[in-house]
């Protein structure tokens, strides 16, 4: 595999994961209307393209569930609950992306700098290809986001926004999944 083959996504390789966008937590976070609609943007694409999709939430108990605007916008809401900051720390979470047999990862989420931070570090350890929308994950603090940002871009992820993931699966213009992603966008 050539070193470019990490930046490219396809549809049939890649899942996309949504880390811990819980109310509690969200509730807190100032870009929280931006990252759940790139979150829906990218959910729509996951729609449009058969990407499946996987949802975290860490101590639900004490953060609540998944907001319900993502929830709502699953085909199926079934989170892996965890307690470990970072996914792959979780073995179902593990054992559910191996069994998908793709190693693109699409990881959007909350809080960069924490749990985003540490399952990416995990994921890229584990040989699968990161992608991290920076519009698509958030912290408390502007400078925390930023430095987890620059954390993964310096450890191999690929750092990106949502509307480049959207277009490099789209591919082509004039399709009816074009047509639908770019009205959600405008």
């Amino acid at each position: 595999m050539s070193d470019l083959e990490r930046f490219l996504l396809e549809g049939s390789d890649s899942v996309l994961v949504v880390i811990d966008i819980q109310e509690r937590l969200a509730a807190v976070m100032e870009e929280r209307g931006l990252i759940i609609d790139n979150v829906l943007h990218l959910i729509e694409l996951a729609r449009l393209y058969d990407l499946p999709v996987l949802v975290t939430e860490q101590y639900p108990k004490g953060l609540g569930p998944t907001v319900p605007e993502i929830r709502d916008a699953l085909r199926d809401y079934s989170p892996v609950e965890k307690i470990t900051f970072s996914c792959a720390e979780t073995e179902q979470f593990m054992q559910m992306l191996g069994d998908l047999g793709r190693k693109k990862v699409i990881l959007t989420g909350m809080e960069t700098h924490v749990c985003v931070l540490q399952t990416c570090i995990d994921l890229l350890r584990s040989g699968y290809h990161v992608h991290l929308p920076s519009d698509a994950v958030t912290s408390r603090k502007d400078r925390d986001k930023e430095r987890g940002l620059n954390f993964m871009r310096d450890a191999g992820a690929v750092i990106t926004c949502t509307e480049t993931v959207l277009f490099q699966i789209l591919k082509r213009a004039g399709t009816e999944e074009f047509k639908v992603i770019s009205r959600r966008i405008r």
